[in-house]
């Protein structure tokens, strides 16, 4: 990670450094530097979720992209694979979506693709990097005249992606019976959701899709299913499907209104494809903070596990390295590379339940294949970021804890790329077990750093 760079954009508290409309301006100036086009080139695209600051970044962007010479093709609100899967239909030098996911709505940020879809290298983002400290306005020759760029709104964005997701599946695939509920997270899925899943016939219920631009993830959506899981179990719902403010996540709940994490819509997705000879060489990718029962399933049909760094550009290289055909975060980042380049709670959806249909199993019959270890996850504000093996009395009781769960368990400890706050991860063999050896981690280490 860098000064701006996290693991999954530029994010921050928008309006205030580095998401000042300024800061955008050199940020978007700096993008346009690097993947514009000054001669008439192909257009950058901006997409953007529901938040209340999203037009002024939008804007800012905007003008920094045209600054260098490039034109831009605003795609206004749509998830951000919709942005993905935009740029490298139309041909796109680049493409930039604000939004700060599953973030509150007070935050924000800038995540960007290149012409393939994919999310930048570390090179790319060194180099934009480099361009923001030193201005980019510095290495710029000015566009004057007609070299300014110009700004366009793209028309019918949201129907070539909605066509786009309803390529994944068979032509004649139909939900018809299937009471289904949605929770849009009032965030960039509020449209295209209840649409794609109205167009395939299902019973749809729909929860949170009245984005007033304060609402995005408030209570709901991916990060906070509660509601969803009541709504699923109050009209016996076959399941539900919630996603994250921008779209890119997926998490589902079963007709017992149980929550079925990403580990296990991803051992669901791995034992389909699987099954149908289209998961590439028997190989699944997810990262480090995957729950240990994923590979042992896995492991139980043959399956090959490859673990990546926690971030959904990290599990695409990690894919792209050893061709695997799927691969995904227990977040709910989910990537089905034979039809997209990032992560997509939209297409994850429907492979979900053309694999539910297929099968013709309920949702809980196929998470069982899954078992997944007692695991607690704790979040810890600081007010720095030091490498934590430079403090003593936080490894010193790391390591004893990880004597103590033993070949039983595991302690995962990393910052966020995203916040100010560092994640502590603990399995064990019971909840118990693995909650006391996260409340001692977690105590260390705000004695040390905490705010």
């Amino acid at each position: 990670m860098g000064e701006f760079f996290g693991t999954d954009g530029i994010r921050g508290r928008a309006n205030q450094y580095p998401l000042t409309p300024e800061m955008a301006v050199r940020i978007g100036r700096a993008i346009g530097i690097i993947f514009g086009d000054a001669n008439g080139g192909p257009p950058i695209i901006i997409g953007r979720d529901t938040r209340r600051s999203g037009k002024m970044l939008e804007a800012a962007v905007a003008a920094g992209i045209c600054s260098a010479g490039t034109n831009v093709l605003l795609s206004r609100i749509i998830p951000t694979p919709g942005v993905a899967f935009l740029t490298r239909h139309q041909g796109a030098a680049a493409g930039v979506v604000i939004s700060a996911s599953h973030n509150p709505y007070e935050d924000n940020g800038i995540k960007l693709f290149n012409q393939e879809g994919v999310k930048l290298s570390d090179r790319e983002e060194t180099q934009i990097e480099t361009l923001i400290r030193e201005d980019a306005s510095d290495a710029l020759k000015d566009a004057l005249g007609n070299q300014v760029g110009s700004i366009q709104t793209m028309k019918g964005s949201r129907k070539k992606y909605l066509s786009f997701l309803l390529r994944s599946i068979p032509a004649d695939f139909n939900l018809n019976g299937m009471k289904i509920v949605l929770d849009c997270s009032n965030g960039a899925a509020s449209a295209i959701a209840p649409n794609l899943f109205d167009t395939l016939g299902a019973d749809l219920t729909v929860l949170s899709n009245q984005p007033n631009g304060t609402n995005i993830n408030y209570e709901c959506g991916s990060e906070h299913p509660v509601s969803l899981c009541r709504k699923v179990l109050e009209i016996g719902a076959d399941l539900g499907l919630a996603f994250d403010g921008d779209g890119d996540r997926l998490i589902a709940v079963d007709e017992s209104g149980t929550i079925i994490t990403g580990d296990q819509l991803l051992a669901i997705g791995a034992r389909f494809l699987y099954g149908r000879g289209q998961l590439w060489n028997n190989v699944l990718v997810s990262t480090v903070m995957s729950n240990i029962g994923l590979k042992e399933c896995l492991q139980s049909i043959g399956i090959r596990h490859f673990a990546s760094d926690v971030g959904d550009r990290h599990v695409m290289e990690k894919m792209t390295d050893c061709e695997a055909a799927l691969g995904g975060e227990d977040s709910g980042h989910i990537i089905y590379r034979a039809y997209h380049t990032t992560g997509d709670g939209l297409l994850s959806a429907l492979k979900l339940v053309e694999a539910m249909k297929e099968e013709d199993r309920s949702l809980s019959a196929m998470a069982r294949f899954m078992t997944v270890y007692p695991q607690t996850l704790i979040n810890v504000p600081v007010n720095e970021k030091p490498a934590i093996a430079t403090l003593a009395p936080v490894t010193n009781t790391i390591r004893e804890e990880e004597q103590r769960l033993g070949d039983r368990g595991r302690v995962l400890v990393r910052y966020s790329g995203t916040q100010q706050i560092c994640r502590v991860m603990v399995e064990g063999p019971t909840k118990e077990a693995a909650e006391q050896s996260a409340q001692n981690i977690a105590i260390a280490i705000a004695d040390a750093i905490g705010q």
